[in-house]
């Protein structure tokens, strides 16, 4: 047996690849557009590490989706955590617990999907702005 992905429905794919693909930092692996469906299938990984990814299925005819916090969260470990949440934050992205114990943060994506970002190696040595900064909202 070997995990594949995790599947997320997102209700704007342009605005969930610019989470996941320009902030987060994950690479488009595949992308499936079905017309006849109404559906696109976009998977994305981290860069070199392919085995695990995540597929966000866009369908075109709106629907409500429900869920939010009984689903989890997708979780990444970085090389460098204070670096990804500043390239988070550079891009719009609020950061809702903060890597002020440089271990642990997280953010959510446009469709309120909980994103955990854990330091490679253990935690790095807490420093600012991250130890002041509250927690924003639910994580």
């Amino acid at each position: 047996m070997k995990y594949l992905h995790t599947m997320v429905r997102v209700t704007d794919l342009d605005a969930s690849l610019a989470f996941y693909r320009d902030a987060l930092g994950l690479e488009v692996v595949r992308r499936f557009d079905q017309p006849q469906g109404r559906f696109t299938l976009v998977y994305l990984a981290a860069p070199g590490d392919h085995q695990a990814q995540v597929e966000l299925t866009y369908n075109w005819d709106p629907e409500p989706y429900t869920g939010g916090r009984n689903f989890g969260h997708l979780a990444y470990e970085v090389d460098d955590l204070y670096a990804a949440c500043r390239r988070l934050l550079d891009h719009g992205v609020t950061i809702n617990r903060p890597p002020r114990d440089g271990w642990m943060a997280f953010v959510r994506s446009p469709d309120n999907i909980s994103i955990e970002l854990l330091q490679r190696g253990g935690g790095l040595p807490p420093q600012e702005p991250w130890v002041s900064m509250p927690n924003s909202g639910t994580w």
